[in-house]
């Protein structure tokens, strides 16, 4: 006998029923639902990650990119043209020596303010608008629900520490090494007074910092994204040992092709940007150097290896995130291939239909032989009214195999990624971006060393 409590809690229509057994089936699809339904519980689900996120707007503001309004979109380019720019080339102006000529350092350090300069001012261009636009968490992705968000609020708050981390790592190494190029230029390169080059080594030195710090800052941005969208790409490659419905699968891969779609658009113009003016900067870097009959050392030319190296490891950060999360997308078709493959060569299937066509195939034999054994041969014409046997275990079969099938083609026809303009960043696009910048270095060389012997 039924218990009388289970019949009053269980829903009499088969379609709920089923409805039921599909969202206890699909949590991913369960959790977008429950965004739909309340949108704004996912801004109080998890207080580390809010404190995080605080931390980390706070941050944002400090340096300019919160220009959600005309007070602090004025103040943010202000501090940038005073302290990025005008404070720079000021300290270069009075800095007066007598050997100045003889190293040509205000040329190299010319070139190496409007570098940096450039750079901080396409980070805060685009950046700031983004986060004007969308704000801190949508920009992020990290208010899509509160279900994903009670599942991946420690990995999101571990990605922001650890990114956070490397942003003071890169800062400070290259902070200590601008220190120490400067002090060395002080003590060697003779002066009239001992203040004036204090001066202007503290003017240099809070430029270079607050200008490198808003270019990597960025980068680390896009760096920070890319990772938190990895966490989704590999809960979606585990859920293929969980789940069995290729819907969720599909409809999912949509959800998470949407928001790649998304970072594409968001960052394209400022990873072709931030590509342009790094190359510009080397190149222009290299003829310089190349160029220049004199000795290059420690006093002239250091500060071309610690600018290099600050826009190296931007870019190199920016192309990592985006080869890392593209070849994570491209990677689900193989996943799902494997699972296509496991579960088509699996004993029970396996079983199930050699049984059923073994089955199949003297139903119809017997109902064949039946047939021809009690009609004249006139009577043939009532083989069209009679029922063929059916087998529905095959059928569900065949079925179930062109549907996991039809899935694999789906992710190899869209495999996802990081695109900038319709270029997928992987590593072909690296190795094209490689060779592009060993043809100008070539071009470089013969253009200034062949040209001076």
């Amino acid at each position: 006998m039924a218990d009388p409590h289970h019949l009053l809690t269980q829903p009499s229509n088969p379609q709920i029923q089923i409805q039921i057994q599909n969202q206890a089936q699909t949590p991913l699809l369960n959790t977008t639902d429950q965004t739909q339904e309340n949108p704004e519980e996912s801004s109080d689900c998890d207080p580390h990650l809010d404190k995080n996120l605080q931390k980390l707007e706070l941050f944002l503001a400090l340096l300019g990119f919160d220009q959600s309004s005309a007070l602090r979109f004025g103040a943010s380019w202000i501090a940038f043209l005073l302290i990025g720019v005008a404070l720079p080339l000021a300290a270069l102006e009075l800095f007066n020596c007598s050997d100045c000529e003889k190293y040509q350092i205000k040329i190299f350090e010319v070139e190496i303010v409007a570098s940096q300069s450039c750079l901080a001012a396409v980070s805060l261009l685009c950046l700031s608008h983004n986060l004007r636009k969308y704000g801190i968490r949508t920009f992020l992705f990290v208010d899509r629900c509160s279900g994903q968000m009670n599942r991946f609020g420690d990995q999101y708050t571990q990605k922001i520490s650890d990114s956070f981390r490397m942003l003071v790592l890169w800062v400070l190494l290259c902070f200590i090494l601008k220190t120490a190029r400067e002090v060395t230029r002080m003590l060697y390169v003779p002066h009239e007074s001992w203040w004036l080059p204090v001066a202007v080594l503290l003017a240099l030195i809070i430029s270079w910092t607050y200008t490198t710090t808003i270019y990597l800052s960025a980068c680390i941005l896009f760096y920070l994204v890319c990772n938190l969208q990895i966490i989704h790409f590999d809960d979606y490659g585990k859920s293929l040992e969980r789940e069995s419905n290729v819907l969720v699968f599909i409809e999912e891969h949509i959800h998470l092709r949407h928001h790649l779609s998304k970072i594409s658009h968001r960052f394209r113009i400022y990873l072709l940007l931030v590509f342009l003016v790094v190359t510009a900067g080397l190149v222009v870097t290299l003829f310089l150097t190349t160029g220049y009959t004199g000795l290059i050392t420690l006093i002239n030319g250091g500060d071309f290896a610690v600018s290099s190296l600050v826009q190296v490891a931007g870019i190199t950060l920016c192309l990592n995130a985006a080869a890392k999360i593209s070849h994570r997308a491209q990677g689900i078709a193989s996943l799902a291939s494997k699972w296509h493959a496991t579960v088509t060569c699996s004993s029970a299937d396996a079983s199930q239909i050699r049984v059923s066509s073994s089955m199949g195939n003297l139903g119809v034999a017997s109902t064949l032989g039946s047939v021809f054994i009690n009609n004249p041969e006139s009577d043939l014409e009532a083989l069209e009214h009679i029922t063929m046997p059916r087998n529905t275990h095959l059928g569900s079969y065949l079925s179930s195999y062109c549907k996991r099938q039809a899935f694999v083609l789906y992710l190899q026809m869209n495999p996802g990624g990081i695109t900038i303009f319709g270029l997928t960043v992987d590593r072909g696009l690296i190795n094209t971006i490689f060779f592009i910048e060993f043809e100008l270095v070539l071009f470089v060389l013969g253009s200034t060393v062949v040209f001076i012997q």
